[in-house]
């Protein structure tokens, strides 16, 4: 029997994508399907992973109620700092600069994720720490400022180590922007903010919702930031999963908290696309 045109469209269409589905299929849901499981399982005498069917770990969040405060709280704090901060900055990559040398500054915007994120936290850490900002403005006559932590170093922290991630998005929305409708705002008589909130703002909110909702998304399960900016004073989810899997070994308590964070992540993706759906019209929103 001959292979019609459309069947043969669709099995190149699924030789290309069995490979990347296989990836997803054995290092995404199988891990997550064994944590499913662990969850409602028991801690081990000697720690680790015991059966049982309970829904005791779940009815134990409360207990690290803190840590889930913490990251609902200053994760989307911190992606909205980091919109502030990097709008302005895609705005003027994507409109103002010149072409001549935009990839040159948009490659700029790349470099320190080349870099270490580890590296680059430990010099904040020592930005903040006493012999840095605290040891100059003591200098000048201010003492006894802590600077390192604090809330405000890890939201710090949390700025300069994700803008990149901000700015991508809302430069590519912006770079698309057909500059035609913003000569005919000027030509109509209207002004700069006029033409900004009326025009250039609300076609660059599918990348405003793409970058807010990628970041937001990785916050919720940011471990290194908090951990030596926040010196264990700030403690995020991550922080508590790092806790119950090395160092209590309660394995399906941590692999609850890590569900319920899944699950979190999956309602904010959600929410955003809806969100980003209804601000954009029929414009097409892409957040993953």
């Amino acid at each position: 029997m001959p292979i019609t045109p459309d069947r043969k469209r669709q099995l190149v269409t699924a030789a290309l994508v069995a490979p990347a589905g296989l990836w997803l299929f054995v290092f995404l849901v199988l891990p997550f399907m064994a944590m499913v499981v662990f969850s409602f399982g028991e801690r081990a005498p000697e720690g680790g992973y015991q059966a049982a069917f309970t829904f005791a770990q779940f009815a134990n969040l409360p207990s690290r109620a803190a840590a889930f405060w913490n990251t609902m709280m200053i994760a989307p704090i911190g992606a909205f700092l980091c919109l502030i901060v990097a709008y302005p900055v895609a705005y003027y990559l994507a409109v103002k600069s010149n072409p001549k040398y935009r990839l040159v500054l948009v490659s700029l915007v790349v470099v320190p994720f080349w870099t270490s994120l580890l590296v680059r936290t430990y010099a904040w850490m020592y930005i903040l720490g006493s012999r840095g900002i605290p040891n100059l403005l003591g200098m000048i006559g201010i003492e006894n400022v802590r600077l390192l932590n604090t809330p405000g170093a890890v939201l710090l922290g949390i700025v300069y180590g994700y803008l990149p991630l901000m700015i991508m998005p809302i430069y590519v929305s912006l770079e698309k922007l057909d500059r035609r409708l913003l000569e005919a705002s000027a030509d109509l008589g209207a002004k700069p903010v006029s033409t900004f909130f009326g025009i250039t703002l609300p076609l660059s909110l599918p990348g405003v919702m793409t970058g807010v909702a990628l970041v937001t998304i990785l916050l919720l399960g940011e471990y290194l930031i908090p951990q030596l900016l926040g010196g264990g004073k700030v403690f995020f989810i991550g922080n508590a999963l790092v806790d119950l899997f090395l160092q209590s070994r309660n394995w399906p308590f941590g692999s609850a908290i890590a569900v319920t964070l899944v699950v979190v992540v999956v309602i904010v993706l959600s929410v955003a696309m809806r969100i980003a759906w209804k601000v954009s019209g029929s414009r097409q929103v892409d957040l993953v």
